[in-house]
């Protein structure tokens, strides 16, 4: 469901050229109305849903329908952005609410380290990544985990001896 700016709660991000959604809006809908000084999003079809806007809105004032299996018809989906975590408020038809807090981070920031870790020289010809690990052959695999008669065709389970 596309996102929706609450006229009566934006402030333009008090009269600038450009407010934090539109900033942030990786498909470029969300516009500022020079008139009103206030955001909308001009294409409401081509909106990702991903709640980029609604997160960074400081005044609260964009917020988007969730689909029915994260919060019931009518029900309303907003986020409150504190340093560290999010609280996201799902507001059912009904009245009644429900409060999720999860963090923003998993890692203290700039803990992350991009170039540690990366790979040395490596056999461009085979397909693996830098995490993988050769797999044995089907043949080895098969002998590792049972004993083949050929004699006869029968595979008993080194494990389970059947």
């Amino acid at each position: 469901m596309p996102t929706f700016v609450d006229p009566s709660k934006c402030d333009g991000c008090k009269g600038g050229e450009k407010t934090a959604c539109m900033y942030i809006c990786p498909n470029d809908l969300m516009i500022l109305d020079p008139e009103e000084m206030k955001a909308y999003n001009q294409e409401p079809d081509a909106c990702w849903e991903c709640y980029s806007c609604v997160k960074i809105c400081p005044q609260g004032a964009i917020t988007a329908r969730p689909y029915a299996d994260f919060a019931p018809m009518g029900g309303t989906c907003i986020p409150m952005r504190s340093a560290d975590s999010i609280m996201w408020t799902v507001k059912f038809r009904n009245g009644n609410v429900k409060r999720f807090k999860f963090p923003i981070r998993t890692t203290p920031e700039g803990s992350i380290k991009p170039y540690d870790g990366r790979p040395e020289g490596a056999n461009l010809e085979d397909e693996l990544l830098f995490t993988e690990t050769a797999l044995a052959t089907p043949k080895e695999a098969l002998s590792k985990k049972f004993d083949v008669s050929e004699a006869d065709k029968v595979f008993t389970c080194k494990e389970h001896g059947r």
